[in-house]
């Protein structure tokens, strides 16, 4: 007799809890508003990037932002400013692969994440914070070096 286990993913979101981002190759700087909160481990969901390094933090199921480029980027920057409190960031593309997790970044709190050659696509884009359920107000800005 053959058991059937059905492992629950999150569902690939079409939605997002802050808006979208769309970007081409020339953009001007981007911000956009938002906040951190919630209590959904980014460990447990994406563990590691393609680097290895951990995808740290804590926020909502429901990604912050969905990020469309129109054409490959040479070099893209995406940082979170939240007047130094201790963000995350994690980035995946649609069929589930993650691309960066990042987290502190000199000596700020604030994530930051440098590209160079960032792949044209639509991407999920989560900004937690370090421990779960705290709440601080950011800009999120996406530039190109």
């Amino acid at each position: 007799m053959a058991i059937a286990s059905i492992i629950a993913l999150p569902a690939v979101a079409d939605d997002s809890l802050f808006g979208e981002i769309n970007l081409s190759p020339g953009f001007n700087r981007t911000a956009k508003n938002g906040f951190t909160g919630g209590t959904h481990s980014f460990t447990e969901q994406f563990n590691r990037d393609r680097e290895g390094n951990l995808c740290v933090g804590y926020g909502d199921i429901t990604p912050d932002y969905i990020l469309t480029i129109a054409e490959d980027l040479p070099q893209l920057t995406l940082e979170v400013d939240s007047g130094g409190n201790d963000t995350t960031i994690v980035i995946q593309d649609r069929d589930r692969n993650i691309i960066y997790c990042g987290d502190d970044f000199n000596n700020s709190p604030d994530a930051r994440l440098n590209y160079d050659n960032f792949p044209a696509g639509t991407y999920q884009i989560w900004i937690g914070s370090f421990d779960p359920n705290q709440r601080w107000n950011y800009d999120f800005i996406a530039r190109e070096n």
